[in-house]
C-alpha cells in the first residue's frame, strides 16, 4: 500500500470522530474519566481539535512526518478514555460491554498505522 494511501486512511480515522466530538459530544463527554480536573466537555473539545488538526495535517506531506507522529501520540493518550468506558460501561448489558472491550486492543493497530505513515514519510 502506498504511502499516501495509508495517510488518507490515518487521516480519515481522524477526521471523522474529530468532527464527531463537536456535533454529538455527549457521548464523549460521558467517558472522560472524573479524575481529570475541569469539564468534560473541555476534553472533549481538545481531543477533536487534535484529531481534526492531525487529520488535516496528515494529508499534507510537508506536515505528514510530524503529525503521524503525533497521531500516534494521540491515539496512546485517549487510551484512559477507553480503560474508564470498560468502567462505566460494566451493567450495560452483554452488546455495550463487548463494544467498550473491543476498543481497547483496537488502539494498537491504530498507533501501528500512524507508526507506519510516520516511517514512509521521511523527514
Amino acid at each position: 500500500m502506498t504511502s499516501d494511501r495509508l495517510a488518507r486512511i490515518l487521516s480519515l480515522i481522524l477526521l471523522v470522530p474529530g468532527v464527531l466530538h463537536f456535533l454529538t459530544p455527549k457521548p464523549f463527554d460521558s467517558i472522560v474519566p472524573n479524575e481529570l480536573p475541569g469539564e468534560p466537555r473541555y476534553y472533549t473539545y481538545a481531543s477533536g481539535v487534535a484529531e481534526v488538526g492531525l487529520g488535516a495535517a496528515v494529508l499534507v506531506p510537508s506536515l505528514r512526518r510530524r503529525a503521524a507522529g503525533l497521531a500516534a501520540v494521540l491515539f496512546a493518550a485517549v487510551f484512559p478514555a477507553n480503560v474508564n468506558m470498560v468502567r462505566l460501561w460494566q451493567d450495560k448489558g452483554p452488546a455495550m460491554k463487548t463494544i467498550a472491550l473491543a476498543r481497547l486492543p483496537l488502539q494498537i493497530p491504530l498507533i501501528a498505522l500512524a507508526i507506519g505513515v510516520w516511517r514512509r514519510s521521511g523527514d
